[in-house]
């Protein structure tokens, strides 16, 4: 059978207000929030490490990186089944947390419904961005370019070595 290269899946989550997607094939695992040990001298958006499996894995903060707003809590029972948690991307062969403040779901994504993206969108760089989708409700699914999100230079400062 012939695979279909029209379209393609994304794991989508919110970071602040907006919704955010990355290719599925980029998304190693998702994990549950857990301590994260801070590394002295890292850049701002860098929050730390975790233990994940006998695995050193850096974890990003995307809303220092982007300067978002973290998702607002209504009430203390508000992320009880969706709490915010990690997404582990495997970027050019490194292992990368970044932060996210609610898991969406996986969703199929025609390729000509992707547009390109605004100037500037929700404080975040175009550089950063594949496209955006337009949602049912009018508002927008951004996906982002996990190979654009850190340079060679960044990677070789987070990612320990082996």
């Amino acid at each position: 059978m012939a695979e279909d290269t029209t379209q393609f899946q994304l794991v989508t989550f919110q970071l602040g207000e907006e919704l955010y997607g990355v290719d599925i094939m980029d998304v190693k695992e998702i994990v549950k929030i857990q301590n994260v040990r801070p590394i002295p001298n890292a850049p701002y958006y860098v929050e730390g490490i975790i233990n994940l499996r006998s695995e050193v894995i850096p974890i990003i903060n995307l809303h220092k990186r982007f300067h978002l707003q973290k998702l607002a809590k209504v009430s203390d029972d508000d992320f009880e089944e969706d709490e915010g948690g990690f997404i582990i991307l495997d970027i050019e062969g490194n292992k990368i947390g970044i932060i996210i403040d609610r898991i969406n779901r996986v969703v199929t994504v025609e390729k000509g419904e992707i547009k390109p993206p605004p100037q500037m969108l929700s404080g975040i760089g175009t550089e950063y961005i594949q496209g955006v989708v337009r949602k049912e409700d009018n508002g927008y699914l951004i996906i982002l370019d996990t190979r654009r999100l850190f340079s060679a230079n960044e990677l070789k400062k987070i990612v320990p070595d082996d």
